[in-house]
């Protein structure tokens, strides 16, 4: 049965990405890129919006406000190039433009579903932001990751990524500093129907 990560990269404020922010907000560093080149291989999972903003960045479009692409962010988008892709969406015609890139037409969720019980391995989101809220409405998340960087972008952030999500009840289960400045922590989520009725003890 495959595991299925979301993961998300923010700003402390919990948003995706800031109007004239490059990549990272600019603040990654040797240990974070490091251990972005250690991951092990996963297939990634998105809706049509990601796909249509990487797989133009794959093709060269430079994000707005940048005159080209930093070394790490090329090194980013030439590895989403190569990893396994499905995309989600009812707009989208194949084939798609975007190396190892498959269309999925049907319900999402109903998909990601079958594709857990009959495969193996990581599943990962990449971006997203309501597909990653509907798999884990329907429970089908097994880690919730989140890196975040010391910035808050209360002027620029945009794609706030929790506006919309149901309660969830989280347990962590890792947590890690990079270069004295990132901070990712790691959890096992479960959606509640209600609030706790207690304080756990």
């Amino acid at each position: 049965m495959s595991e299925l990560l979301v993961d998300f990269i923010t700003s402390l404020d919990g948003c995706a990405s800031g109007e004239g922010w490059p990549g990272f907000w600019g603040l990654e560093g040797p240990e974070y890129l490091a251990w972005l080149g250690e991951q092990p291989e996963v297939t990634y999972l998105m809706g049509a919006n990601t796909y249509r903003l990487m797989s133009g960045f794959a093709a060269g479009e430079v994000p707005a406000g940048q005159d080209e692409f930093r070394p790490e962010e090329e090194a980013s988008v030439d590895e989403l190039t190569r990893a396994s892709k499905v995309v989600f969406s009812s707009s989208l015609t194949e084939p798609l433009t975007w190396a190892n890139s498959t269309l999925v037409r049907g319900d999402a969720v109903e998909a990601v579903r079958a594709m857990k019980s009959g495969g193996s391995g990581i599943l990962s989101t990449i971006g997203s932001l309501s597909l990653c809220r509907s798999l884990l409405r329907a429970g089908l998340v097994d880690r919730f990751r989140v890196v975040m960087f010391p910035v808050i972008t209360g002027a620029t952030g945009a794609e706030r990524i929790y506006d919309g999500y149901p309660d969830v009840a989280l347990e962590m289960i890792g947590h890690r500093t990079f270069d004295g400045r990132i901070q990712l922590v790691e959890y096992e989520p479960r959606v509640l129907d209600h609030p706790p009725l207690g304080v756990p003890a």
